[in-house]
């Protein structure tokens, strides 16, 4: 597959050759959807918690009769239905973590990735880089290039200016290409791919 490369100011800079390896492949939507559920259980922090009845304290002092007050045989006030008491099956403090083989993250982000190709949602970029850290300034450039809703990647380390200038644009996310993920590539409309960041993952996956 063959694209056209694009600088910030929207000059055109020559094509490159998409590999059908990570771009091309037919997308699974099960090997895309069990990556995503790992990667937002992991982010799950799993600290809600209620007392159980153990934890409650109130009176274990039976009260009433055993017989004759017309209702059940209560021993405890920190039975389950009464006001202020414990809690029956409430949630713990736990963690929502399961494990999900290396092998299949990494297949995954390449179908993830062919399946914005197939869509038409890459972009590939000379470089992210500006001059001055200046938010305005990289607006119109985004304008100008069509970036409403846009993931960016950059080679191993972004530019500071850039990142700086990109953080307080909304829908826009800027990630060196060790952060790449399943997640962040489908939750924006555009893939925006540096050729720091096209040359590293290509090495990645040979």
């Amino acid at each position: 597959m063959e694209l056209k490369m694009t600088t910030l100011d929207g000059k055109a800079a020559g094509s490159v050759t998409l590999s059908d390896e990570i771009f091309g492949l037919e997308p699974r939507k099960d090997l895309i959807s069990r990556c995503i559920n790992w990667q937002l259980a992991k982010r799950r922090a799993g600290t809600h918690k209620v007392k159980g009845r153990a934890e409650i304290s109130l009176t274990g002092k039976k009260f009433g009769n055993q017989k004759g007050g017309g209702g059940a045989r209560h021993g405890s006030r920190r039975a389950n239905l009464f006001r202020g008491g414990g809690r029956s099956f409430g949630p713990v403090v736990r963690s929502h973590e399961h494990d999900l083989p290396k092998k299949v993250r990494a297949l995954a982000l390449r179908h993830a990735l062919s399946a914005k190709a197939k869509d038409g949602g890459i972009v590939i970029l000379e470089a992210a880089s500006v001059k001055e850290g200046k938010t305005k300034e990289l607006r119109t450039h985004f304008g100008k290039l069509g970036f409403a809703n846009a993931l960016i990647i950059d080679g191993a380390q972004v530019e500071t200016s850039f990142a700086n200038a990109a953080r307080n644009i909304p829908n826009i996310d800027v990630l060196p290409v060790q952060g790449i993920n399943v997640y962040d590539i489908l939750r924006r409309h555009t893939l925006v791919l540096t050729k720091a960041a096209l040359d590293a993952l290509e090495a990645r996956f040979k």
